[in-house]
């Protein structure tokens, strides 16, 4: 076990290396990078943008993870509350659930009508297009687990005092209405994966795996100075893009 842990320890520090690599180019060419973590709850997005952040400079680099909307925002454009998040020149953002919590949490629990989410999911291709043809580099990645996995990490974030702060009334239903989130989470993938922003999906129920995974495959899309791409090789079992043929063959969780 200790091997195990002393040689993820330094696979991850030599990743950090590269992402502190990388944000110096972002920094120096004015670069406009957004990362969207997107899947159940438990997935393992927090623990894997705290990795990617650990080592990174503050004033260039922001998470973002929006709470419930106000009055307001819940009567403006849809994505206008997400708008002022966007990376200026020089940053890398982070989106921990972004607009696609309309695709998937609010269409399943009634947060918003049929009406909303049809016009949501009929725009969001066109707003991502804009963004990219912006300047902006917008990567999205879906992170999946299985339903004992999520039902186990639900049970470990009840019980553990300083796991307290993730606990939600949400997370009752995250096992009840699991066949619906797997239905929604279908449709979201095949009606929002295109060209200029394809989903990239993580098989996460071995964490550490999906943390090093995701982070190579984040790296090996990037181009900057002293690039080690021996580091880079992602396994493609565990990290690959959207094709509807992986739904078919069972590769993401039902």
């Amino acid at each position: 076990m200790a091997d195990k842990d002393k040689g993820y320890k330094h696979q991850l520090r030599e990743l950090q290396i590269e992402l502190v690599r990388l944000q110096r180019d972002i920094i120096a060419d004015g670069r406009k990078v957004l990362v969207i973590l997107e899947g159940r709850d438990t997935a393992g997005k927090d623990g894997v943008i705290k990795r990617i952040v650990q080592h990174l400079s503050p004033r260039d680099t922001r998470v973002i993870a929006l709470g419930k909307p106000s009055d307001r925002e819940r009567t403006s454009w849809y994505f206008q509350r997400y708008v002022p998040h966007l990376p200026s020149a020089g940053e890398l953002v982070l989106f921990n659930r972004s607009w696609y919590n309309r695709a998937g949490v609010e269409r399943v629990m009634d947060f918003c009508t049929e009406t909303e989410y049809l016009e949501f999911i009929d725009t969001v291709v066109e707003f991502e297009s804009m963004l990219v043809r912006s300047g902006i580099q917008l990567l999205k990645y879906y992170l999946d687990i299985g339903r004992e996995t999520q039902r186990e990490r639900l049970e470990e974030r009840r019980i553990d005092p300083l796991k307290q702060w993730k606990v939600s009334p949400i997370d009752a239903s995250a096992q009840q209405y699991w066949d619906d989130y797997t239905t929604a989470r279908d449709a979201m993938l095949a009606r929002t994966h295109h060209p200029l922003a394809p989903w990239i999906l993580v098989r996460a129920d071995h964490k550490r795996k999906a943390r090093l995974n995701l982070i190579r495959d984040l790296l090996s899309r990037q181009i900057y100075a002293d690039k080690r791409d021996q580091l880079l090789l992602t396994d493609r079992k565990l990290v690959f893009e959207y094709d509807p043929l992986y739904l078919e063959r069972g590769l993401l969780a039902h």
